[in-house]
């Protein structure tokens, strides 16, 4: 008798895997647990009080197991409470009659829970062949269900619902979507992904758009997994103004990544079909290379703001490949680039752009000091082929192309000299060749050998309070000189000079090497940075150059115009209490600001608070004939636990007008998510149209399409 209990016992317990899969051909070992194990009968063994069974991960939790060997099958009593392997699928049951292999059968009362988040409640459930689950009369929620009979916020009411545990779908019969009870929608048949599945093939919940150019439309759109490496998503667009496809593409690689965007557009707008298309992709090579690219293009200069894509006037398209290594560089790039702005012609701007550079460097043993030795290629087209002046205020001559190679030969090393003063020297010699096409204003060809040497000293002065503050106080200087003179060819790359703390000590500020500085400078500076024992730091930046000579290809706006350069102020500030700034300003003689940028940040418990400020002043050589100034909000506040609210502004202060304004309100719970947005947007271009924009996003969650929010799951409790 013993013997035959033992293997009844074993027998029940392999029997249970097929609860939630198809059974096991060669299952492992399994574990049935009771506090009593009996014999009933000739053919009956009954399992009661606490049954719990364990098999490969799935545990099966039961008041009362009773095994029929003449019938083959299973009366479990409950409450029946049984959990997959992954212990993302939970079904809990008053009951069940089941087969012995729990493949097919009936479960009383039954309740799923999928990822802890969905909920499918039935009068009774069907399990068949071990893979489907059929309920009746069901309500589906990923609400939390409290016991104080009031409704969830959402459910879906259907006459039956199908669970293919193997596609891991959920398939609806006579659906009726309800909030707080009402029904808003029917639909009699409905398929959606369960939450156990990542990557499901259907539609995403639908975004709602309100613009003033093409008026009240819908986007919804459909996803495609395609394999387990790349998916497409299309959204059809409709309004009473347009008719549009937007497309994503991703895949991925063993070694990088691809993705491309876009859309194709008919409209009221335009007479003609306008489209978009950006591609992304990053791969890594053989050989420590990385290949990157970067491309971006559009039918005309209006679509991206008429469609709210993007607010860049200014497309640059690169492909790169490149190599980091510990002593080498190397970089190889194609650049496009693609004006939207009115004042813009792309005939006369220099839109093709290549670039090779590469450098090394060594450590001599013997010699002292670090040894560099690097080169660079650059090239440059307009697509004219005028050689004459044009209209074009950013370009002197229409169709001017340049290709020059600069080279480098470098050394350099650091001391530390009595008092803790730091000193550096350097040495350089530089060799250029710039040739100039399409233009009779400059020589066809000229070149260079430039010598160059700098000394630095630094002298950091440190110092730590009895209370754990931490303070420095480095003053810096170097004394550099450049050889040579200024070459005769035009200044094309170096327009825009920026004078800041990462260029105050160096050779030349001028952003390319188709200028250099000449003769000797000076330049000073101290930093000081503090970090305090009750929580703030601080830090700030004083610099200034004294040169030999003026340069007359510095321009106002960079601050070293004259002899003496502008004074160079920056700081920044933090506390504990989520305080942040940071501001950097250039000081003329007269003790006002000729360029300046400022940025405050403050996060205090539910309030996310920004501000930022941009200072131009008139500048001609960089076609600025007017100051330009304006300061941008944004602010973020989480009203409660589910409410958030969002706003964000920017004003021109030199037109005196605002230029964007935008709100947001999202709520956001356990189980679904309302984001509205509100944008709008004034254009002083005579391409672009002002336009409002209201945008409205429901997404119902607990589902594959809509995401989890668990982690917001609210108490039942009062």
């Amino acid at each position: 008798m013993l013997g035959w209990l033992r293997i009844a016992i074993i027998a029940l317990a392999l029997a249970l895997p097929g609860t939630l899969r198809a059974q096991d051909p060669e299952p492992g070992p399994a574990l049935l647990a009771a506090n009593q194990v009996f014999v009933q009968g000739e053919n009956r063994l009954v399992a009661s009080g606490a049954v719990q069974a364990f098999y490969d991960g799935i545990t099966l939790s039961a008041e009362r197991i009773t095994y029929d060997q003449s019938a083959d099958s299973l009366l479990i009593e409950g409450p029946v409470r049984i959990i997959d392997e992954t212990g993302r699928v939970t079904i809990v049951a008053d009951g069940a009659d089941l087969d012995a292999q729990l493949q097919n059968g009936l479960l009383r009362g039954a309740r799923i829970v999928m990822d802890d988040q969905l909920q499918l409640a039935a009068s009774a459930a069907q399990r068949i062949d071990g893979r489907y689950t059929v309920l009746d009369r069901v309500a589906v929620t990923s609400c939390q269900v409290c016991t104080d009979g009031g409704p969830p916020l959402w459910q879906i009411r259907a006459d039956r619902v199908i669970h293919d545990q193997e596609e891991r779908q959920i398939y609806f019969d006579q659906a009726q979507l309800r909030v707080l009870d009402m029904p808003i929608a029917y639909i009699p048949r409905l398929r959606l992904p369960d939450p156990t599945l990542q990557r499901a093939r259907g539609f995403l919940f639908p975004t709602f758009r309100s613009s003033s150019l093409l008026g009240v439309g819908v986007k919804v759109p459909y996803f495609f997994p395609i394999g387990r490496h790349q998916d497409l998503t299309l959204t059809p667009y409709l309004s009473p103004h347009t008719r549009t496809l937007e497309y994503r593409y991703r895949r991925a690689f063993r070694t990088g990544r691809l993705q491309l965007e876009g859309s194709v557009s008919g409209d009221t707008l335009e007479d003609s079909t306008r489209a978009y298309l950006f591609a992304t992709g990053d791969f890594r090579l053989p050989r420590d290379l990385r290949l990157t690219f970067d491309l971006k293009t559009v039918s005309d200069a209006a679509y991206l703001n008429d469609y709210g894509v993007s607010g860049t006037d200014r497309l640059e398209s690169t492909l790169s490949l490149s190599r980091v290594r510990t002593n080498a560089f190397f970089d190889a790039s194609l650049a496009y680039y693609e004006s939207l702005r009115d004042s813009d012609d792309n005939e006369t701007q220099p839109s093709r752009i290549s670039d090779i550079r590469t450098e090394r460097r060594w450590f001599l043993a013997g010699l002292p000091g670090e040894f560099r030795l690097g080169a660079e290629l650059h090239a440059h087209d307009r697509p004219s082929s005028s050689g004459t002046d044009g209209p074009d205020a950013d370009s002197e001559v229409d169709g001017r192309d340049v290709t020059r190679l600069n080279a480098e030969a470098s050394w350099r090393n650091r001391w530390t000299l009595p008092m803790g003063v730091r000193m550096g020297a350097s040495a350089f010699l530089w060799m250029d060749r710039i040739d100039t096409r399409q233009d009779p204003n400059v020589p066809d060809s000229v070149s260079q050998a430039i010598p160059g040497a700098a000394l630095e000293l630094r002298w950091p002065l440190a110092r730590s309070g009895p209370a754990g503050g931490r303070t420095l106080i480095e003053p810096v200087m170097q004394l550099g000189w450049v050889g040579g003179e200024r070459l005769g060819n035009a200044n094309d790359e170096s327009t825009r000079v920026e004078f800041d703390e990462a260029n105050l000590l160096s050779l030349s500020r001028f952003p390319a090497a188709d200028r250099r500085e000449h003769g000797a400078t000076l330049a000073a500076g101290i930093r000081w940075v503090h970090d305090a024992p009750s929580g703030w730091r601080g830090a700030l930046t004083l610099g200034q150059i004294w040169r030999e000579d003026q340069d007359p290809d510095f321009s106002r706006s960079s601050g070293l115009e004259g002899v003496d350069s502008d004074l160079l102020v920056a700081g920044r500030f933090s506390n504990d209490n989520g305080i942040s700034l940071l501001a950097r300003g250039l000081l003329d003689e007269t003790a006002r600001f000729s360029k300046a940028e400022a940025r405050a940040d403050w996060t205090k418990g539910p309030l996310d608070l920004g501000a930022s400020y941009v200072l131009l002043v008139t500048d001609p050589d960089e076609d600025r004939t007017q100051a330009q100034s304006e300061w941008s909000l944004d602010v973020e506040y989480q009203i409660n636990r589910n409410w958030r609210t969002s706003t964000d502004w920017r004003y021109d202060l030199a037109d005196r007008r605002l230029d964007r304004v935008g709100l947001g309100l999202r709520y956001h719970n356990e189980c679904v998510e309302v984001a509205l947005s509100a944008k709008r947007q004034l254009a002083s271009s005579t391409t672009l149209d002002p336009s409002t924009d209201f945008d409205l996003t429901v997404t119902v969650l607990g589902f594959s399409t809509g995401g989890s929010a668990k982690e917001n799951r609210h108490s039942c409790s009062p």
